[in-house]
């Protein structure tokens, strides 16, 4: 019998909406939040439930036999947060990731990248590499992610269905790149038309796949101006335009100054690099630009204009060295901002470590000729007030990684908080008990601190405020933090499944296969870690 609600019980952490100039602080509330296995949406909450009395007369009250309980542990520091949305991130260049050098973005993308995704026109390869990469997203919280895949449209099709089966959301993209000027003869659509076919190909995969889009949606994606001839960044602006509502698009902009004077010579009879995507029809409500290091103030006001998006990825912008963002100004300029990881051109496929370092970068960009004092200062106290404003908060960094990214995926409804209709997409994160125990009496010194040992890497000490838990995993956490991912309401991804399966075999070895299959026969794995933890086994 299916129950009629899941029921998540804890901790749950979010960042709300609030009003532009306001003050970003985390929403940090206990209680109960129950969600329609049906819809996969929440359906209510209840913040006064405070005990597992009060858990289980609110079941008993409402009628919910049977219902699924997920429990935040609250020994364990754990907590509920939504899940991480990567605005843009390469499928085909993760096995790239660290692979970088000391190129600059130009020179990477021939050394690294184009032989790498080259290659995945061999579909076992590309089987390999996108079932990874889906893993390891899904394995760091990321419950979105906005795919630019290769030119090839059978192993693009292959990064669809895999994000479908897997459970994970995502807008897929197959790269647009026709120009002989610049891409390699090796690896490029061989002319505008035949790009396009390639694409409508694409499109039409996905559509059968997943008609209603309710995980995976197609995205345009030329690769960036100088690998896109005229007729191929038109033909992809009318495509976009003919579809209702009008499809996705994403590519790149200004994320190098090289990359910048390229467009400029490649492009002289427009204005700037963000005018080439607007004459083309490509500057629409519905386009994610990645990194915007590099725009002008004129640039800034068209995208704002035209209502497009960007995804900021600090850990690529400093890793290829190609600059900082000046996320604040783009946001003074009415700009909605995501994060991206730019696997491979980022060495993490971490959100959390992208808001980790969207934070540091943001500290160093006084420090630069990029920093201009806000021109209406007129007086010292006014230019005082004005210093620092570069820098983002944790909460502004986690709120870019979850609220903001739902904005520019244009799933701003229903993603990237804790309020009814809204899809439960989330991710439980444990912390880990206190690391002070007390020694056993007659405990060795070795055995009193395996007790201790967390896998966490988050030391808790019991004296933080909630607040303070949260950004000390934001500054040292990582996947061995997130227990378990749900997108729709269902499970994705979950070590604690890996767990019992590792002590099962464990136990196993110690007590003899024969007596594990009759265990595991009678009580099933889950059953057996509970009745074992019970008995301090583990």
């Amino acid at each position: 019998m299916t129950p009629n609600v899941t029921l998540f019980y804890g901790t749950f952490v979010d960042l709300p909406r609030v009003k532009s100039g306001d003050k970003h602080e985390l929403s940090i509330k206990h209680g109960a939040l129950w969600v329609s296995p049906a819809t996969g949406r929440i359906q209510g909450f209840d913040w006064s439930i405070s005990s597992e009395a009060d858990l289980q007369f609110l079941i008993k009250k409402s009628g919910w036999a049977g219902a699924q309980i997920v429990r935040a542990r609250e020994e364990q520091n754990e907590f509920f947060f939504p899940g991480f949305i990567d605005t843009h991130i390469h499928a085909p260049q993760y096995p790239n990731s660290g692979l970088f050098g000391s190129s600059t973005l130009l020179d990477w993308l021939e050394t690294y990248t184009f032989p790498l995704e080259s290659s995945l026109g061999n579909l076992s390869k590309a089987h390999n590499v996108y079932n990874t990469v889906i893993s390891r997203t899904l394995a760091n919280g990321t419950t979105f992610a906005s795919y630019f895949a290769t030119i090839h449209v059978p192993a693009t099709n292959l990064l669809a269905t895999l994000c479908h089966t897997r459970g994970q959301r995502a807008l897929i993209g197959r790269i647009c790149m026709d120009n002989p000027d610049f891409c390699p003869a090796y690896y490029r659509d061989i002319s505008p038309q035949e790009s396009l076919s390639a694409t409508k190909e694409n499109i039409a995969h996905i559509h059968s796949l997943d008609p209603h889009g309710d995980l995976v949606r197609p995205i345009l994606t030329p690769r960036f101006a100088p690998t896109c001839s005229h007729e191929s960044l038109t033909s992809l602006g009318s495509l976009a335009a003919s579809h209702s509502p009008p499809l996705h698009i994403q590519t790149h902009i200004a994320e190098n100054k090289d990359e910048v004077s390229l467009v400029q010579t490649l492009f002289p009879e427009y204005p700037s690099y963000a005018g080439v995507y607007d004459a083309h029809s490509l500057l629409t409500n519905r386009t994610i630009l990645a990194h915007a290091v590099h725009l002008s103030h004129p640039e800034q006001s068209l995208i704002a204009s035209r209502g497009s998006k960007i995804s900021h990825c600090p850990a690529s912008n400093s890793a290829l060295g190609s600059g900082i963002a000046p996320v604040r100004d783009l946001l003074d300029a009415g700009i909605t901002v995501g994060l991206g990881t730019d696997v491979s051109g980022g060495y993490s496929p971490s959100i959390l470590e992208a808001a980790r370092q969207a934070c540091l970068v943001s500290r160093l960009l006084r420090h630069t000729s990029r920093s201009v004092p806000n021109p209406t200062s007129n007086t010292e106290n006014e230019k005082k007030t004005d210093e620092g404003r570069e820098v983002l908060t944790i909460e502004e960094s986690l709120y870019l990684a979850t609220r903001g990214g739902a904005s520019v995926v244009d799933m701003a409804e229903d993603l990237g908080g804790f309020e009814t209709g809204m899809f439960f997409d989330a991710q439980l994160i444990r912390l880990g008990n206190i690391v002070s125990v007390p020694v056993e009496e007659g405990a060795s010194k070795l055995e009193s601190e395996s007790k201790s040992t967390s896998k966490s890497v988050v030391d808790i000490f019991g004296w933080e405020s909630w607040t303070e838990k949260v950004h000390k995993w934001v500054w040292t956490g990582d996947d061995r933090n997130v227990r378990s991912v749900w997108v729709r309401g269902r499970v994705v991804h979950s070590l604690e499944e890996d767990e019992e399966s590792s002590f099962a075999a464990a136990i196993a070895a110690g007590f003899g296969e024969g007596w594990m299959r009759w265990v595991i026969g009678g009580l099933g794995v889950s059953a057996l870690g509970v009745v074992l933890r019970r008995r301090r086994f583990f």
